[in-house]
């Protein structure tokens, strides 16, 4: 048999002084294993990656869905989820078979609402670059 406080304890409604987990205990766990990343990019060795035609796929968590962050090219253009059935984006109501169907949906959603655009434009040379610099100094 409990005593009163033993059952006050156990009690999950009861503010007593328990063994309780607050947000900063569960960050100085996190801060006690440095080996432990989150959200590794998709060049990390440890990283759970899943290379479809286009895109890279990302391992984040999650058991059911898992969630993968979807890279086109070098950048991160959104979430898709692996259910046991099917695979969805989370910005339309679609269940896709394969995840590149995923992908390509989030991608010509995206384009489509002017969130990704896409560019053909070569990255600025780096005499543009000083230009640039050099234009951005004269007017601080």
């Amino acid at each position: 048999m409990q005593s009163p406080s033993e059952r006050n304890l156990d009690n999950r409604n009861h503010h007593g002084t328990s063994n309780m987990i607050s947000p900063f205990s569960l960050q100085e766990a996190q801060l006690d294993d440095p080996t432990e990343k989150i959200l590794l990019p998709p060049t990390d060795p440890n990283a759970e990656v899943m290379e479809i035609p286009g895109y890279k796929l990302v391992y984040v968590n999650g058991a059911c869905p898992r969630n993968y962050r979807v890279y086109k090219s070098d950048s991160m253009i959104g979430v898709i989820f692996q259910h046991i059935t099917h695979w969805s984006n989370g910005v339309d109501s679609l269940r896709y078979a394969e995840p590149v169907d995923a992908a390509v949906g989030l991608d010509e959603f995206l384009t489509m609402t002017g969130r990704l655009t896409a560019t053909t434009e070569q990255p600025p040379t780096e005499e543009e670059l000083l230009v640039q610099e050099g234009v951005n100094s004269v007017r601080v």
